[in-house]
């Protein structure tokens, strides 16, 4: 490790996953690194919301891909077991029709298909069977050449996955939806709407995104686990991480903007209250199009950042995070209620930009293992921890969805659940709502668009941008940008981001042991 490294100070711009991991991998090389995040907390998305005395998940609540964080931290003598209590979850989620029928998917990919049997019939057990090799296929064909790396453009992603392996390109099925391409594996319409419900994992509708993000499923049969304590509390625990790596972390501390010389390389940031920091680089953990509307000065308008426009916007959500009296129901974890009108759900939303009258809901019940066990100190206050949900619209900027109009959403949320058999009395809930507009808010840029980039379309992935911008010196991270949204997603790419900056810094290609370990040494 070099002298100047160790003396070189780089500035990461937000606390959420992407951020987080970009500062242990930049740490573990030796490099000063200080993280600024405007709020009083780590997490971004992942965050905990305060009802009452009861901390509550008001984020991501469903964690995948373990491997990202072991690659994360390999070499350094760390796990992440060692920050944060985690076991592997065995129902996956339990899903609710209005007809009154219920499916719970398993970790076990023959009790699923025993499930789904007699749920529906042998033909779509057999269906799910093929449904499941095929996704895992997939996974496998874009892990490393497209996930783990850098953005390839469409050329290099064809050399990397193999130039003549014509099948392997095709069997990826771009150019067919989700929805399209789960009716040969699905004749029952329920388990299609189950498993197209994977779409909306990056945001999208399944009647335009592009069968290849079946490889989802695969993500979630590989393993869900339950974190103790939730995703904010890894958060947490990847701030300890890179504590005890030499990072340093500002909270309530917002970046106004990203300061430049004269020949367009970044030389630090100014907060909001006017404090300037130097810097020999920076990585912005935060929605791209905050940078391509001048939100970080007009200096970072020479990253070339092109801005997400509303109608290429990923899902928002309403969502209401509280406590509710438990429920005579059988709940468990993860719970998912199905709109009857799927098409006309998704077409409400990316057509009419409006939430439909009889939204799918999702609860997580935090106070719950996956088979459904409530806590005991849940079972003792009689009230249970809820994160509850519905799609809407990417248009917190444009709306403002006052106190009315999340009132209606609530009534026509509540209405759904109790179609499916969940009765919920609304003076036995106190829950804060979180809008479109009020994650606008949170993070600025977004118009509330959770997931940045809606995938519709073959072409979308690779619209996204990669970690190096046209500014020397700046790099991106985060859910807008690749490898894409979620919580072992946005970890990739601020593990990309740091390789992108040593890659750069040192002239030398980057190889697969090195660009998303996080804890290897250059040396």
């Amino acid at each position: 490790m070099s002298r100047h490294a160790q003396r070189e100070r780089i500035i990461v711009i937000g606390a959420g996953m992407g951020g987080l991991a970009a500062a242990i991998g930049l740490a573990g090389h030796g490099y000063d690194v200080l993280v600024l995040e405007k709020e009083a907390a780590p997490g971004g998305k992942a965050r905990h919301v305060m009802v009452g005395d009861a901390a509550i998940d008001g984020g991501p609540t469903v964690f995948t891909m373990k491997w990202v964080f072991d690659r994360l931290l390999e070499g350094s003598g760390q796990r992440l077991e060692d920050v944060v209590d985690i076991g592997m979850a065995k129902v996956l989620a339990r899903h609710f029709w209005t007809d009154g029928t219920r499916l719970d998917l398993h970790a076990d990919i023959d009790r699923s298909a025993e499930a789904i049997a007699a749920f529906s019939d042998d033909a779509n057990a057999a269906g799910y069977r093929r449904f499941c090799a095929d996704s895992r296929r997939m996974f496998e064909t874009l892990k490393e050449p497209f996930m783990a790396d850098q953005r390839p453009n469409m050329a290099q992603f064809l050399w990397r996955i193999g130039p003549l392996s014509i099948h392997r390109h095709l069997a990826l099925r771009p150019f067919q939806t989700i929805w399209s391409a789960l009716g040969g594996y699905f004749p029952d319409p329920r388990l299609r709407q189950l498993f197209a419900r994977y779409s909306t994992y990056v945001g999208s509708s399944p009647f335009m995104t592009p069968a290849t993000l079946m490889l989802v499923a695969h993500v979630e049969q590989d393993g869900v686990w339950m974190v103790d304590g939730g995703m904010h509390a890894l958060a947490k625990g990847l701030v300890r991480l890179g504590e005890a790596r030499g990072v340093r972390y500002r909270f309530g501390a917002g970046v106004s903007r990203i300061v430049t010389r004269e020949d367009r390389i970044v030389t630090g940031v100014v907060l909001d209250g006017g404090e300037a920091i130097e810097a020999s680089a920076v990585v912005f953990n935060g929605d791209v199009s905050a940078l391509a509307n001048g939100a970080l000065g007009t200096a970072a308008l020479a990253a070339k950042c092109k801005p997400v426009t509303p109608a290429e916007r990923s899902l928002s959500a309403m969502a209401w995070t509280g406590l509710m009296t438990v429920p005579e129901f059988p709940l468990v974890h993860h719970n998912v209620f199905f709109s009857p009108d799927y098409a006309d759900e998704f077409g409400a939303i990316f057509e009419r930009r409006a939430t439909t009258a009889a939204p799918t809901a999702y609860i997580c019940a935090q106070d719950r293992a996956s088979d459904g066990t409530l806590s005991p100190e849940a079972r003792a206050r009689g009230t249970e921890r809820v994160l509850m949900l519905i799609n809407a619209p990417g248009d917190g900027d444009m709306t403002e969805y006052d106190d009315q109009e999340a009132d209606k959403c609530l009534t026509l949320t509540l209405d759904q659940l109790s179609r499916c058999g969940l009765h919920i009395d609304r003076t036995a809930l106190e829950a804060r709502v979180t809008t479109p507009a009020s994650f606008n808010r949170l993070f600025p840029g977004s118009g509330g668009a959770l997931y940045g980039r809606a995938s519709h379309g073959w072409m979308a992935s690779f619209r996204r941008p990669g970690a190096r911008t046209a500014l020397k010196g700046l790099y991106l991270a985060g859910g807008s940008v690749h490898p894409g949204p979620g919580v072992p997603m946005a970890t990739l790419s601020g593990m990309l981001a740091a390789d992108a900056f040593l890659s750069d810094r040192f002239s030398t290609p980057s190889f697969p042991a090195a660009a998303i370990s996080g804890g290897m040494s250059m040396e």
